[in-house]
């Protein structure tokens, strides 16, 4: 598993220490912050995966820290922490693109849930961007361009299966489609693959 970056936020410190440490549990790299402010430093001086923020705060509260989160680093997920959820809270919660909202007291199974639940929406967003980004690959050996933009000078031609790798954490499996197989076979090349199984 990564190593996900988590901002706790909350004034409670009953809730920093015991959330804190239960998410350390379960391997995530935790940083706290007792207000809203100290969150929205921590968000300008360091990259967070998920930011978990108390919704009632002063004077700084949970829905500036989401607006801030999402300004700073519009890839971050959010999620809405309060001891006193009523449906304005919900909307306004939704109207800023907070990625979930949940009611304390929460028991450390479900925070881990929907901790977890969000880091693999993460995951498949950055897996999107990367094939968005493949826009250079050669037509003769399918490599592809790993730089920052068109035209730049700065980069490698690098396999196709290396940059899936290491730009969307996945790993691929070759082998032969049935067309590609065929021919293949028809060629008199043994690809070591029983036609009936591709």
């Amino acid at each position: 598993m990564p190593k996900y970056a988590i901002l706790l936020v909350d004034d409670d410190p009953i809730i920093t220490a015991g959330t804190g440490g239960d998410l350390e549990g379960y391997g995530y790299e935790v940083t706290t912050a007792d207000n809203g402010e100290k969150a929205i430093e921590w968000l300008n001086r360091s990259s967070f995966d998920l930011v978990i923020t108390d919704l009632i705060m002063t004077p700084v509260n949970g829905i500036e820290v989401l607006k801030a989160s999402k300004r700073i680093h519009p890839e971050i997920l959010v999620i809405l922490l309060t001891g006193f959820g009523d449906m304005d809270s919900a909307i306004d919660a939704l109207r800023f693109d907070a990625d979930d909202y949940i009611l304390k007291p929460c028991d450390p199974e479900e925070m881990y849930f929907r901790v977890s639940r969000c880091l693999e929406k993460l995951e498949l967003r950055r897996k999107i961007r990367v094939y968005e980004e493949m826009l250079r690959v050669c037509c003769v050996c399918k490599r592809i361009w790993d730089g920052n933009a068109q035209g730049q000078r700065d980069g490698e031609w690098i396999p196709m299966e290396s940059y899936i790798h290491d730009k969307g954490d996945m790993d691929i499996e070759s082998t032969y489609c049935p067309t590609c197989a065929k021919e293949l076979n028809e060629l008199g090349i043994d690809i070591g693959v029983d036609l009936d199984d591709v």
